[in-house]
């Protein structure tokens, strides 16, 4: 007994998995997407943009003041994981008697932020407190002279 060889029929039941499958593929990419974004980034840049809105005006403008004094900075991390400021005024004449302190920030909140003090090594150069752990930092650095304060953000691997 010989049996044809007649192509099956492509049927509704068919489809329906096809569409099935394709739909379970999708949400099952999305919902791990969505987990990794919530455990990766708490999401919060500030506690009230309403309050950040009213006062980035006057950020403008306390940033101006302090491009037009000039100040040149230097922030390096040496390999201890100390960070070093050197500042210097217009002229290049270091600065001296500068109280400077720091909140080094884990970019993404994962580590709790670290407070640092400076202390002046020689003229216009000053050494942190004590050395960062290893891995990613946002620096948020207040250097006070005077009446005057000059703030500095920056990125330390």
């Amino acid at each position: 007994m010989m049996r044809s060889s007649t192509p099956r029929r492509f049927t509704g039941w068919h489809m329906t998995g096809i569409l099935v499958a394709f739909f379970a593929v999708v949400i099952a990419v999305n919902m791990l997407m969505a987990t990794l974004a919530v455990r990766s980034f708490g999401g919060v840049v500030v506690d009230n943009s309403y309050v950040a809105s009213q006062k980035f005006n006057g950020w403008l403008k306390a940033a101006r003041a302090q491009e037009a004094q000039g100040w040149r900075e230097t922030i390096t991390i040496d390999a201890q994981r100390r960070v070093h400021v050197s500042l210097a005024d217009a002229a290049g004449t270091p600065l001296t008697s500068v109280g400077i302190t720091a909140t080094a920030a884990h970019p993404l909140g994962r580590a709790p932020d670290i407070a640092l003090s400076f202390r002046e090594v020689a003229p216009g150069r000053y050494s942190a407190d004590r050395a960062l752990p290893a891995g990613r930092w946002v620096l948020h650095l207040t250097a006070r002279q005077d009446a005057a304060d000059h703030r500095y953000v920056r990125e330390i691997d």
